[in-house]
């Protein structure tokens, strides 16, 4: 039994923070010079109150109204966000009833981030081809820009807030999941990491380090080593590529595009250039979102769809790597 795409759509906050605004709160800033390397203009930014679990429902309304698709088609939920709306129940379950699916389906959170799109595929296909579910409502939704320390201009040029929602079926769709590569480096945790407010440092600390970039590491806030998080990218990325290929039984030439995650600019450049992916078949756009982590990969899935740079017969790889560490890419045959 296979697993296919049947709709995709994304929801963005109204809410802005542009590169002119930041550069109110940071005047030794150069605009131009940041958007050069970052590629970012604006982000997305939730308010206080809307968590990931509303933008999660608005991206599914969003779906369940531009593509026809009603609730009660829905049999299995799962949820990818590392900003939940509670520690407990799962926000799957929550937005299960506020979307108005049935009781019979199946819900449940789990906590990624960069490849959280990935692996969501990889699991609504394992729970297609277990005959656990029939329509999986994969979403993806994230409020990161709430962990950011106002003070922390490095980080807050690159993430905004977005969530996405994606319909996979056994029943043929515009494109049809293939194989999977999935991993995970555990030892680079702490590179990118909200240390307090959890189980293991539950109390707030307000303490401070500087790291060898001369970053600060505010432990009540996201702290990501930049430049441990760049090379974890280059050494993954090329085998994580190779590995899909050879288990896909295809060659490099036989892939029309790339999708991979928006983490910013000139990291995108560099893993292209390594991996001597073509600039025409490889996507890239951040301008106006931001990294939104997890929504990266679907948002530009609809958007190559939405402007015809992904056409039926194609075959896509979409790659996503962060957080966890972690990273895992697949196969798309459109």
């Amino acid at each position: 039994m296979g697993a296919f795409l049947k709709a995709i759509s994304y929801y963005l906050p109204e809410d802005t923070l542009t590169n002119e605004m930041l550069a109110v709160e940071f005047p030794e800033w150069d605009v131009d010079k940041v958007y050069n390397k970052v590629g970012v203009r604006k982000r997305h930014l939730a308010r206080p109150s809307v968590t990931a679990g509303d933008l999660a429902e608005k991206a599914a309304r969003k779906l369940f109204d531009e593509k026809g698709v009603g609730p009660s088609d829905i049999d299995f939920i799962i949820l990818c966000t590392q900003s939940p709306d509670f520690f407990l129940p799962s926000t799957a379950c929550v937005l299960q009833d506020r979307l108005g699916i049935p009781t019979s389906a199946g819900a449940f959170d789990y906590n990624l981030g960069c490849s959280g799109c990935i692996y969501g595929m990889a699991m609504a296909k394992g729970l297609i081809a277990a005959g656990l579910a029939s329509n999986v409502l994969l979403l993806t939704a994230e409020t990161y820009t709430k962990y950011l320390h106002p003070l922390d201009k490095s980080n807050r040029t690159i993430f905004g807030d977005a969530a996405a929602a994606c319909l996979i079926s056994g029943v043929e769709g515009f494109a049809e999941i293939g194989d999977f590569v999935l991993g995970t480096d555990g030892s680079g945790a702490s590179n990118l990491m909200v240390r307090s407010g959890a189980a293991r440092q539950p109390e707030k600390t307000a303490r401070e380090s500087v790291d060898d970039d001369g970053h600060v590491n505010r432990e009540d806030y996201l702290y990501m080593n930049g430049s441990a998080i760049f090379n974890f990218t280059l050494e993954t990325v090329p085998p994580l590529m190779k590995s899909l290929l050879d288990k896909s039984g295809i060659e490099k030439a036989d892939v029309d595009y790339y999708v991979f995650h928006q983490a910013n600019k000139y990291m995108l450049n560099t893993i292209r250039k390594v991996c001597g992916i073509p600039a025409d078949r490889f996507y890239m756009d951040l301008e106006d979102t931001g990294n939104t982590v997890s929504s990266t990969i679907l948002i530009g899935l609809k958007e190559c769809l939405r402007a015809g740079k992904i056409l039926p017969g194609m075959e896509v790889m979409a790659c996503g790597f962060g957080v966890g560490l972690s990273y895992g890419a697949c196969m798309l045959h459109f």
